[in-house]
């Protein structure tokens, strides 16, 4: 039997792409309290078919897969460029699948706008409304207006016509960057993307004998199950740990772990991994808000999912990686240095290295030196500075890792960075390492 916010959610789900969605509509037409239809609709959102969009309201969505998270919808286009919405305010929920500069003839600008572009332009009407026709969404640059024909236009094909006071370079580069910033997003391996799904995970029922296990673990060959109510609500794991003392005929509720530790889908890979190693645990149940489960998370998973990571082309331009591209590696007498220069970028309000700065500096130094010696991701554990001087901008610095402890799971390096002969910062890091 279905709950009430479950016959919601499915509600929500048939409801044709671009359908507006309020609390009270949804309230009045499965005849629930507004507080049941409202905590349905923020976890259709949380599941991704459902959108709140600024201007817009509440609107039901596609849902968007894995590969296709660098992708901005326009009403989004309007939050990044501070534009306002001239006409087509009902197609904001659409997805944009490129952009076009509008710098060339008109014939020739043509060739390149298909159905779902964003055609980037000044005040050529012209071009509006021949983008429009084809399809594609307008974004007016350096603050100009279109006519009212075009506006009528963009109503009709619910087609948004957005102008921003930017000026067409300026745009462009805010929509690079808000892409690119999804594209890192995307590099993040996330628990939903690599768990077996629970239509594939054999469970147990808490009424169910022991020997029901020892069926599984042939049928299956694996040893640890989840143990579900009737409502597949996650109430406990059983392994073989659990198992050994105990008769056939022996339930599984009274030989079972309770409460055991669980994930989210919505949760890094990396982030699990260090859980699991931490926690010393083999399977991992991931569960959704209400305690269901929604499918299980194995060590081999995380492994598979972390080499695969590892395969793919480096392009995150993440904050770490940028201040480290300050810094050259280079070897004296077999030991690790990185030698770099305090940029203007990375001081503080009084022109000298901010201490955030330095502390990424000797991590990130800390972690290459570990991963000298063992494959795998360095998580920091513990990172206490415990020596800092001011170091102006320009100065050039010496990085200094050394190693003073590693293990299989573990690494312990001191860092110390100089400038010239004298030590301008000292710190301990100590790491986890998740092996590859």
């Amino acid at each position: 039997m279905t709950t009430k916010h479950e016959q919601i959610l499915q509600y929500i789900d048939r409801l044709p792409i671009g359908s507006k969605i309020s609390v009270r509509q949804i309230a009045k037409d499965l005849d629930v309290s507004e507080g049941t239809a409202y905590r349905a609709i923020k976890e259709a959102e949380t599941q991704g078919y459902v959108s709140t969009i600024e201007r817009v309201g509440t609107v039901r969505i596609e849902k968007k897969q894995k590969e296709n998270i660098e992708r901005l919808t326009f009403a989004e286009v309007v939050n990044i460029v501070d534009g306002h919405v001239l006409g087509g305010r009902e197609g904001l929920h659409k997805t944009l699948n490129k952009f076009v500069i509008g710098a060339m003839q008109l014939e020739a600008m043509m060739r390149y706008i298909d159905a779902g572009s964003l055609l980037i332009v000044g005040n050529r009407y012209q071009a509006h409304k021949i983008a429009l026709q084809q399809g594609a969404a307008v974004l007016i640059t350096g603050g100009f207006d279109t006519s009212e024909e075009i506006k009528q236009l963009a109503d009709r094909l619910a087609l948004p016509i957005i102008s921003s006071s930017y000026d067409t370079f300026t745009v462009a580069s805010m929509i690079n960057r808000a892409i690119y910033d999804r594209l890192i997003k995307k590099e993040i391996v996330m628990v939903e993307d690599v768990l077996k799904p629970l239509a594939e995970t054999p469970v147990l029922l808490p009424s169910d004998p022991v020997a029901k296990w020892h069926q599984y673990t042939e049928l299956y060959q694996d040893t640890r199950f989840p143990v579900v109510d009737e409502q597949m609500r996650l109430i406990g794991i059983v392994t073989s740990k659990d198992i050994i003392g105990h008769e056939e005929t022996a339930t599984i509720d009274k030989v079972m772990t309770k409460n055991p530790i669980t994930t989210s889908p919505r949760v890094s890979v990396a982030s699990s991994a260090h859980m699991m190693v931490w926690e010393g645990i083999e399977l991992l149940p991931v569960v959704d808000n209400h305690r269901k489960l929604v499918g299980v998370l194995s060590r081999n998973d995380v492994l598979k999912a972390l080499q695969y990571t590892a395969k793919q082309p480096q392009m995150s331009e993440t904050f770490p990686n940028l201040i480290m591209s300050h810094f050259r590696e280079e070897r004296k007498s077999d030991e690790l240095l990185y030698l770099g220069e305090v940029s203007p970028q990375m001081t503080n309000h009084l022109g000298t290295i901010a201490s955030g700065i330095m502390t990424t500096v000797m991590v990130e130094a800390a972690c290459n030196l570990l991963r000298q010696h063992r494959r795998g991701d360095m998580v920091p554990e513990n990172v206490m500075v415990y020596f800092l001087k001011p170091v102006q901008m320009e100065s050039q610095i010496e990085v200094q890792p050394r190693l003073l402890d590693i293990s299989r799971r573990f690494g312990k390096v001191e860092v110390m960075v100089y400038q010239g002969d004298q030590l301008v910062g000292q710190a301990m890091v100590t790491a986890q390492i998740i092996e590859r």
